[in-house]
């Protein structure tokens, strides 16, 4: 079994607890209103990788991490992948287990139940600009976070759904060779902000930035 995949990267700090995997699948049906993570919509062949090597390439990360964020793209868009993902990971991997999708969690706890059942926290909810970016770990207050199990409890405030966000968030920035990309949720209108000011000291920067304020 294949997943397609837009990335990954290893230590992310934005999004969960501790230092993590991140993982963002490439493909998004729902394709909301005001995503910035637009490079990750369209399906790609050419980015698909077996399962079973997408976990040999993880290893040396899983080793030293304290969790693993899915994100995309919508992960939900390939079930079958995901879940053959998820329960060869378990396993192997003593983290905490992140899933972000843009459905809404109705269908994510019916129609996805097996898929649910082997994370530990869902994030759901399409993106909607217009519902404020008040609330920790999402990108608009319509968003849901979901904390299943005792190792999500012990490690994520109890009131988590509806925690303000910190007034000093941050983002991780990636320098990969010539391309400088950042991962985390930005507050509205700091994208346009960084982009005036590279612009400014003659950098170009793309609008397809790899933050998943959606997924």
């Amino acid at each position: 079994m294949k997943v397609q995949l837009n990335k990954t990267h290893f230590p992310v700090t934005t999004l969960g607890f501790g230092k993590r995997v991140g993982l963002w699948f490439q493909g998004c049906s729902i394709r909301c209103s005001g995503c910035i993570s637009r490079d990750t919509w369209d399906k790609d062949e050419s980015r698909a990788i077996e399962v079973e090597d997408l976990l040999v390439t993880l290893a040396p990360w899983l080793n030293t991490a304290d969790g693993l964020t899915i994100s995309g793209g919508e992960p939900l868009d390939q079930p079958d992948g995901l879940y053959e993902f998820l329960c060869l990971l378990r396993p192997r991997f003593q983290g905490d287990i992140v899933l972000f999708s843009g459905h809404k969690h109705e269908i994510i706890f019916n129609r996805f139940a097996t898929i649910a059942s082997q994370v530990d926290v869902v994030i759901s909810e399409p993106y909607e600009p217009s519902a404020g970016s008040s609330l920790e770990l999402r990108g608009s207050d319509n968003q849901r976070i979901f904390l299943l199990t005792e190792l999500a409890r012990s490690r994520y405030p109890v009131n988590l759904d509806r925690q303000a966000r910190s007034p000093n968030r941050k983002l991780d920035v990636v320098v990969d060779g010539e391309n400088v990309w950042m991962v985390g949720i930005p507050s509205t209108g700091d994208m346009a902000r960084v982009r005036r000011s590279l612009a400014k000291r003659g950098f170009n920067c793309h609008t397809s930035d790899q933050l998943p304020i959606r997924s």
